[in-house]
């Protein structure tokens, strides 16, 4: 048996919808950038005007939080899956803790760049 060390949540389903939501973000996020693209008016010009304004602010940040959610869940479920005493032995626990906090540490290190990138502060 697995040991949870840091679920995002304790329900299997709970995730379960918060990586169909986010995947749904994600899907019209990418939607809009390449109906951005395929407009032919691609510039610098136009393409900074475009991620300068608000709504694409934004928008760009629900897509990073819906990126970092989406990863933690899958590292997670790697982590639980293949991070376990039947592979590891008896150290799985305290390996699979490292390995998350780890994951931690770079979404966490992704959303301060992100956001810095995004709002240009």
């Amino acid at each position: 048996m697995v040991t949870q060390v840091l679920a995002l949540s304790g329900s299997g389903l709970s995730d379960f919808i918060v990586q169909r939501i986010t995947a749904v973000i994600l899907a019209i996020y990418t939607f809009c950038l390449v109906g951005f693209f395929l407009s032919g008016n691609v510039s610098h010009a136009s393409l900074v005007a475009f991620f300068v304004s608000t709504p694409m602010q934004f928008f760009s940040t629900l897509a990073l939080l819906s990126t970092l959610a989406h990863a933690w869940i899958g590292m997670w479920t790697i982590g639980t899956d293949y991070l376990r005493p039947a592979h590891l032995g008896a150290s799985a626990t305290s390996i699979r803790f490292i390995y998350q906090m780890l994951c931690l540490l770079a979404l966490f290190v992704y959303l301060l760049w992100g956001l810095r990138l995004i709002w240009q502060f």
